[in-house]
Formats: C-alpha cells, sequence, structure tokens
C-alpha cells in the first residue's frame, strides 16, 4: 500500500489524483488531520485514516501496512518542523514502512540562506539515519510562491521586491506526477534525487518581462533594500519569524541556490514542465 501524508494539501491532494490513475483506490491510503477534508477520498474507495504530527500513536495507525509511505514536509520552519518530521519518520519505522519519500527542495543545504532548506537537510539526515529505504524529493522551489510575491504586482503592475536571484520556478501539478510516477517504479532512486525543475530559471525582472507580455500590460521591476521589505511585511501584520523567512527567499536566490534547472522531472512526466508563463497566465485568468 502507498499511505500519503498531507493528502488534502496542495501537493498531497494532487499525488493522490495521480496514483488513483496509475493503481487502484484499495492500494492507496492517506493520513490526514482532519477526516472531514479527506471524505471524497474515503467515497472513491481510499483508505482514510486521521493523523498528527504531533501524535506519534496516530502516526503509527495511519501508516500501518505502507510499502512506501510519502511524508509531505511540513508548512512549519525551524526547530518545531524537524521536530514534526522526526516524529512522523520515528512513527514510519515502528509501523515497518518498507519505504520513505519526503518532499525535500531544491538547495537542501545545512549552510542554506533560506530556513525551509536546512530543515530539509536535518530531515534528510534522520531519514539517513533510519536504515530504511529512502528518497528525498529534492522539488523545484513552486511557481505558487511567485505568484504569491506578484499579487500586489497584479493590481499595480510593479514587481517591488528586494534583489533576487535566477529561481528554476516549478508548477505542483508537475510534480504530483512525477511523484505519482516514483511512487509506482519502486527503488528508482535511492537518496535525493537530482534537481526536479522547471524548464527554465528566471528572474523577477525577467518575470516581468513576461507578465508584460502575457498581459499586454506594462510591468516593471523595482529593487526594494532588503531592510524596507522587512519593515513592509511587518507593517502588513506578518510575525517577525515570518517576515525574516520571507525575506531569505531573495538572499537565498542571489546566492544561487535555486539557479540549477535539471531535465529528470521531464523524463519522469514524459514531457517539458510546464512553463511559468503557462502558470502565469492560468493563475490570472489571462
Amino acid at each position: 500500500m502507498i499511505i500519503v501524508t498531507g493528502a488534502t494539501g496542495k501537493l498531497g491532494r494532487r499525488t493522490v489524483e495521480r496514483l488513483l490513475e496509475r493503481v487502484p483506490a484499495e492500494r492507496i491510503g492517506v493520513s490526514v488531520r482532519d477526516l472531514r477534508k479527506a471524505q471524497d477520498l474515503a467515497d472513491r474507495g481510499v483508505r482514510v485514516r486521521q493523523g498528527s504530527f504531533d501524535d506519534p500513536a496516530s502516526l503509527v495507525h495511519a501508516f500501518e501496512g505502507a510499502e512506501q509511505l510519502l511524508l509531505v514536509s511540513l508548512d512549519r520552519a525551524g526547530e518545531e518542523c524537524v521536530t514534526g518530521h522526526r516524529t512522523a519518520i520515528d512513527a514510519a519505522v515502528k509501523a515497518d514502512v518498507g519505504r520513505i519519500l519526503y518532499t525535500s527542495q531544491m538547495g537542501a543545504a545545512h549552510d542554506s540562506r533560506f530556513q525551509p532548506c536546512r530543515d530539509h537537510a536535518q530531515t534528510e539526515d534522520l531519514l539517513r539515519a533510519t536504515g530504511l529505504p529512502w528518497t528525498a524529493l529534492r522539488n523545484g522551489f513552486y511557481t505558487a510562491s511567485a505568484l504569491h510575491f506578484l499579487e500586489s504586482a497584479r493590481h499595480t503592475g510593479d514587481i517591488a521586491l528586494p534583489a533576487d536571484g535566477p529561481v528554476a520556478w516549478t508548477g505542483h501539478d508537475d510534480l504530483a506526477e512525477a511523484t505519482a510516477a516514483i511512487l509506482t517504479e519502486e527503488g528508482r532512486f535511492e537518496g535525493p534525487t537530482p534537481p526536479l525543475t522547471g524548464p527554465a530559471a528566471l528572474d523577477f525582472a525577467t518575470v516581468a518581462e513576461i507578465a508584460s507580455q502575457s498581459t499586454g500590460r506594462h510591468f516593471t521591476r523595482t529593487l526594494v533594500p532588503d531592510d524596507a521589505f522587512r519593515e513592509q511585511a511587518l507593517a502588513h501584520g506578518a510575525p517577525a519569524q515570518t517576515s525574516d523567512l520571507l525575506l531569505s527567499i531573495f538572499t537565498a536566490a542571489r546566492n544561487g541556490e535555486f539557479t540549477t534547472v535539471d531535465s529528470t522531472l521531464a523524463e519522469l512526466i514524459g514531457r517539458e514542465p510546464t512553463t511559468f508563463r503557462t502558470l502565469l497566465t492560468g493563475a490570472w485568468g489571462e
């Protein structure tokens, strides 16, 4: 059986949908915090069990019978994130899971400027220490994050953000399709995968050009000093930790941590990954 955590989230839900196209529903199980949000999956024959990263016993029960476990990384940062992952990994060992696949990130490294990449590196260390077969899916930076940063510019026409560097923005749908392919072809990768990225690395100056071409409107790129960006985030109600986290994306991008473009994602899904232009147009309804 293939068990998926976070199956009501953006990546987990999409992955389950892709798995249902490949294997019978009775071979799929999900671990979710809120059973009601997965009722439609239960209606389709998927095994649905409640599991919380704050309740180890619930995870052991949710992971029961897993030949493979897809551990979708938590939307947390720092020690809270790594502690939750440690709880899930320990539960997987107790449940005698056959293989753990973990949604890591390109740029995962202990010395990354971006806290989540340091968290991913620590989690990969935990996986390595289990002695179980494991795979770290080194996912490209989600295009959804870029679209979030562009939301204000969508209305103003000015992409006013800190200095950045090229990022291999990558779509959730492509990553879900690749994840399903890996899960249904067991043992395809041992340890970290190559970066699973979109077809190009783009900085926000290039994004401004793409937005202009896609919409027929003129978009400018304005550089905002780091301190000013952080103050703006705080003024809009973001906690200090969140403000620092957002800023560190730009710091890491300037350091070249997300520039790699690799063909592995295309090979897994059998086509070129969706371009940023296509994803932007779809999100903005242009």
